[in-house]
Formats: C-alpha cells, structure tokens, sequence
C-alpha cells in the first residue's frame, strides 16, 4: 500500500493535510459490532477506551444488541446500539429499551428502519425517533444512515428528502458500507447541496476477508460498488491472505476527508466482529502516517 508521502520541511502541504486528516479518522474510530455469541470475546482485542457500535440483528432481537452494549460499557467502552424501527413491538417494547439504555448509561444511539419485517407500528426510522423524543430518551447523540449509493428499494429522491427530514433529531449520518470513493465524494457533495449539513462518519470496511466482503455487499445493497472493488484492484490497498483494509479508500477520498465544508467527522468500521484484524490494520497504518 502507498500511503500519502511523508512531510517535506517547510509550509505545510495539501498532501501534508489530508494525511492528517486520515490519520485523524483512523486514530479514534468507531468498530461495528454483530451481537453474536462470540462477540464480546473478540471484543477483548479493542483498544482501551474503544468506541463501538453494535447493529441490531432480525435474528437475534433487539434486546441482544443492548445486552452487548451493557458489557461492553461494563469492559469501559462506549458503546451505541442500533436501534431498528421494524424490530419495535409498540410504544411500551420502545419505552422498556429506552430505560434499560438509560440504566445502563448508554449516551448514544444509531436509528434506521431495519431490514427485517415490521413487527409493530413503526414503519420508518423518522417515527422511532419521534417515539423517542416524546419518551424524553436519554441520548444525547443520535446517529442516521445515509446511502452514498443509494439503496435497493428506496429511490434517491425519497433518500434524501428523509435524511433532510431527520436532520432536525439527529447530530451526524453514517455513510453505508461502499468501495466507490467517487461515489462517496459525489454523495457529501450533493447532500450539501441539498442543504444536508450533519457530519458525516464515513463507513468503510475494516479488515475482512473478500468473501465475506462479497457476501455482506450483496446483502445490503450494494453488490454493484463490490464489483466496482474488484475491477478496480488498486483499491485493494493491504492484502493478506485475501484479506482487505481500506488503506487505499482513505487515500482516495483524502481530498474530501480534508475538506472543512464535507465535514466528516468519524470513521465508522464495519468490522464483520473481525476486531483484532482490524486493530492490527488500524495500528500498522497509524505507524506508516507518523
């Protein structure tokens, strides 16, 4: 992998500014989670303090991914559940979630619709925050997705009136796991555009084997930006027994990770519970940008 050239003496560069800028992200990212049975063991590979993420999983119930972040939070973490609308029952299984979060001190939260079907009343993320709000939840960071390259079943336009709309009850949108770095940069251009100002936390891959890579792409949605990955073997960055780290994404998107009116804020790593691979990735690219 080529990293951005080291620093030459003298005025700093815009070279020498998107490296700070990657290694501003990669420094202190956020590591997704999947509440499976393994999950707070490889979780023990996090670095101290780690922030971390844990989705919500139709086959698990949503009560698995606030049980991982209680201990998660107990090994001194922080941790944000996500919390998917379709997953709520009604408004009492919402209120019981809420105060089990507010027990366990968690300060922040994740809202999307959810892949799995509806169980209850709650068609959309919008309205789960609305519930939320009216419940007085005890957040005080709230996240919502964004779709860089859109979404399998939810054209474009409606994508982005959402997002305007939830702008108003959220602090920042995750980007959705994508390959495309033109894809991305075209997206945090047009969503300012748009009028869409919350920080960005841009979702990347952290390290992971390209089958499951491959699988996990066609399952969300984005199969198109997998091929895209393959055809474009530079993007490839740190290859290890099949493996991948998004070394040369971050390269490629320096240019918009450096720029104040992107305003990206946080890296969030997708990391398949693949914690201590994407650690190791994480503390060798850290020693290459020093």
């Amino acid at each position: 992998m080529r990293i951005l050239p080291r620093r030459r003496r003298g005025t700093a560069s815009s070279t020498d500014v998107e490296r700070d800028a990657i290694a501003r992200l990669v420094r202190a990212p956020l590591f997704e989670l999947i509440p499976l049975r393994n999950a707070l063991e490889r979780a023990e590979a996090l670095p101290d303090g780690a922030a971390a993420t844990v989705t919500a999983s139709p086959s698990h119930g949503i009560e698995a991914t606030v049980e991982l972040c209680e201990a998660l939070i107990v090994q001194g973490h922080e941790a944000t559940p996500h919390l998917a609308a379709h997953m709520f029952r009604d408004r009492a299984h919402v209120a019981e979630l809420l105060e089990r979060c507010r027990s366990a001190r968690i300060r922040s939260a994740f809202v999307v619709g959810g892949d799995a079907k509806d169980r209850g009343e709650f068609h959309d993320g919008l309205a789960l925050i609305r519930l939320m709000e009216d419940l007085d939840h005890p957040f005080t960071s709230i996240g919502v997705p964004g779709y860089p390259e859109g979404h399998p079943a939810i054209p474009s336009d409606v994508l982005t009136a959402s997002l305007r709309a939830k702008q108003a009850h959220a602090d920042h949108v995750t980007t959705q796991m994508g390959f495309d770095p033109d894809a991305i940069a075209t997206w945090i251009s047009r969503m300012r555009h748009e009028g869409i100002t919350l920080p960005v936390h841009l979702g990347l891959p952290g390290a992971a084997t390209l089958r499951k890579l491959t699988t996990v792409g066609a399952r969300i949605g984005v199969a198109g930006s997998v091929r895209y990955l393959r055809k474009h073997r530079s993007l490839l960055g740190h290859v290890v027994k099949r493996s991948f780290g998004p070394d040369a994404l971050l390269e490629a998107l320096a240019a918009t990770l450096a720029d104040p009116t992107a305003d990206v804020r946080a890296l969030h790593l997708f990391t398949f519970n693949q914690v201590e691979e994407t650690v190791v990735w994480q503390q060798r690219l850290l020693e290459e940008l020093s």
